[in-house]
């Protein structure tokens, strides 16, 4: 089949490749100059499993209002005349019940775990180098109370098969001894062995490069506007300039724009933009105090990825919109944030700051499979989550546009 993939973001991206692998011809249609250009640019580069804990659990919302007023808080909503946002915000509430976050971590587990394998495949397979360390994830807590929170989410990882351990500060510091210095603030932690990290604009870009050689066609600075709908398919992809694109099947992976397409198609996700926050610092020459494991501050909901000479910090959501503005406080929060655990840290330069839209649902699921349209397909909504779950969204996706089964029990959509 010819199919027309909407997007070229890491999500975008894998789609193709997989799809491709397939054995259909496919054709990745993006708004920017190059692949991996927004969300997937500079996010947190963590390959992580052990991140499955959906914001919507039932200490959420007591942490919500305790955040509230403060311009640094790890979960921002920024309060506006948007139905939106109100309508994302109540599905939210309702995800927070412990029954629908067990539920929504099992998915996660199960997705994310395939995803991982997928790439260690891939990887293999291509010989595709990215920045990557597969020395785990490290989580570590500075808050008793948000240490004892976290056990039961773990525990509930653990049940769905997920290697993630408890261990106490000492092992912190035997796994990751840069956090020495941060000894006396840790009160234990999870370490995660099988997770990863890894650059993904990298790997987007040389995946993307590798699929064009493979017979894939990208065509970059040319945004899709519209899709028009005829009876009960799609019939074209139009873009900015009236031109019309024909295929046989059509994937919309354009994350926190993708409702900007569908809407008018009478699809509404439930996605929302959840804008994240990061800063890559140059280590200088001779370094030996960052960390080489991938590290989560699960306190401050930032997470700390070693990219050959760099060291990338992301994390904290921002609930305001599709606005693209760096909050300069958040900024600084998260540079103030790596000095107190990272005091001896030398770097070169400034820190480099930059924000990307993250396509959240209010249950942190991604929305993957086929809509009502039977040649539109959805995949989208990965959240914090893009990065880790990429490979296995797409390799799964690629199986039910070919009319197989994928190989992962997860809640596939059917008909949205």
């Amino acid at each position: 089949m010819k199919v027309l993939v909407i997007g070229a973001g890491v999500v975008g991206t894998t789609t193709a490749w997989y799809l491709s692998e397939a054995g259909h011809e496919v054709t990745v249609v993006d708004r920017q100059p190059g692949a991996g250009q927004e969300t997937s640019f500079a996010n947190g580069g963590q390959i992580s499993v052990s991140h499955a804990e959906p914001w919507a659990n039932p200490g959420a919302i007591r942490k919500i209002f305790s955040w509230l007023g403060k311009e640094d808080a790890p979960l921002l909503f920024r309060w506006r005349l948007d139905p939106e946002m109100f309508r994302w915000g109540f599905q939210f509430l309702r995800e927070c019940s412990p029954t629908r976050t067990k539920h929504n971590i099992r998915a996660i587990v199960a997705l994310a775990s395939y995803s991982r394998q997928s790439l260690i495949e891939l990887r293999g397979q291509t010989g595709l180098a990215y920045d990557e360390l597969t020395r785990g994830i490290l989580h570590f807590y500075t808050d008793q109370r948000e240490f004892d929170g976290a056990a039961m989410a773990a525990e509930v990882m653990r049940d769905f098969g997920l290697d993630r351990r408890q261990i106490d500060a000492a092992e912190c510091v035997r796994i990751e001894p840069a956090l020495t210095d941060a000894r006396s603030m840790i009160v234990g932690g999870h370490y995660t062995p099988s997770d990863e990290s890894g650059d993904a604009h990298l790997f987007t870009r040389r995946l993307a490069e590798l699929a064009a050689q493979r017979g894939v066609r990208f065509e970059y600075g040319m945004p899709i506007v519209r899709l028009r709908g005829e009876a009960d398919q799609i019939e074209y992809a139009e873009r900015y300039n009236g031109e019309r694109i024909q295929a046989d099947a059509y994937v919309v992976a354009c994350g926190s724009f993708s409702n900007a397409l569908l809407n008018p198609l009478g699809i509404r996700l439930p996605v929302y933009p959840a804008k994240g926050y990061s800063a890559t610092l140059t280590l200088a020459e001779g370094d030996n105090f960052a960390p080489s494991v991938s590290l989560t501050d699960d306190g401050h909901k930032l997470v700390f990825s070693r990219l050959g000479n760099r060291l990338r910090i992301a994390g904290t959501a921002e609930m305001n919109g599709y606005g693209m503005g760096l909050n300069q406080v958040r900024c600084e929060a998260i540079t103030t944030r790596t000095h107190e655990i990272f005091p001896h840290l030398r770097t070169e330069g400034d820190p480099v700051y930059w924000t990307g839209l993250r396509p959240a649902t209010p249950s942190n699921v991604p929305i993957v499979g086929a809509s009502r349209l039977k040649n539109l397909f959805l995949n989208t909504g990965h959240g914090t989550l893009g990065w880790t779950m990429s490979c296995g969204s797409s390799r799964a996706l690629a199986d039910i546009i070919s009319g197989q089964r994928p190989a992962v029990d997860f809640p596939f959509i059917y008909r949205y």
